[in-house]
């Protein structure tokens, strides 16, 4: 990655504090400021019962499917203390939707993760080998309260016994709008980085009307083509869709300000 390449140039990360510090690194790395403003929260859920009682039976799934690197990480804090001279089930398949989940999963003793080699969403998942014959299989579906539903859909469609065990939620975004304002009237802010439909809606929650029009200004890097496609619906314009993972945010950005103008 070219040193300097984003030359003092500010970069809105929107991130869940507990995702944003690989890419505010390597942003820094490559000459670039990060300004953290979470616009999602990770929180426990406010009953973890029902998920408890699922991971009680982990022994009774074919298939686990882990949706995000935060429901691996809450999953396992749950579990904590909770299986007592119990590892993970040896026979239990498990996949993951990108390497960020395969990574929070290696850290809790995971080491066998599947991964889709096409898109890292839902629809990644579902195009693997091993879901396409789900027919009679019991599938955990690992996610937050409230999440997409076509994974789970799908499956129940092929046949499968589909239970979600919903391990966290995700609540509205604790950041103060006045740090973004003061920095956009100061020409501070060159782009803003958003992975989701969910995050984006809550910056301009948090941001009002007055960032609405500071956004239509600053150019947006997007993880998804379905964001590409919100942000347009609600009016926004400068939009570059980058993709979920770290380093093809960062290439993103890089191959954007680095480029002669």
């Amino acid at each position: 990655m070219a040193e300097g390449a984003l030359a003092g140039r500010g970069i809105v990360v929107t991130r869940p504090r507990e995702q944003a510090a690989t890419l505010s690194r390597a942003i820094e790395d490559a000459g670039g400021r990060p300004i953290l403003f979470p616009t999602i929260e990770i929180e426990p859920p406010a009953d973890p019962g029902p998920a408890l009682e699922q991971l009680d039976r982990l022994d009774d799934f074919d298939l686990a499917l882990f949706v995000s690197a935060n429901a691996a990480r809450m999953a396992f804090r749950l579990m904590a203390g909770r299986r007592p001279g119990r590892q993970w089930p040896e026979k239990l398949w498990v996949a993951g939707v990108g390497p960020g989940t395969a990574a929070a999963l290696s850290d809790a003793g995971v080491a066998q993760v599947a991964l889709p080699s096409g898109t890292t969403d839902s629809e990644g998942l579902l195009a693997l080998p091993a879901l396409a014959g789900a027919r009679g299989k019991r599938v955990a579906i690992f996610r937050g309260a409230g999440g997409r539903s076509l994974l789970g859909d799908t499956l129940q469609e092929r046949g499968a016994q589909v239970h979600y065990i919903e391990c966290y939620v995700r609540v509205l975004g604790r950041s103060d709008p006045a740090i973004l304002f003061d920095l956009w009237r100061r020409s501070s802010i060159a782009a803003v980085v958003i992975s989701s439909g969910e995050g984006l809606a809550n910056l301009l929650r948090l941001a009002g009307d007055a960032g609405s029009e500071y956004l239509r200004k600053t150019e947006l890097f997007v993880a998804h083509e379905r964001v590409s496609r919100q942000a347009r619906q609600l009016g926004l314009d400068l939009i570059h869709v980058a993709g979920p993972t770290d380093a093809q945010m960062l290439g993103a950005l890089v191959a954007y300000f680095g480029a002669p103008k």
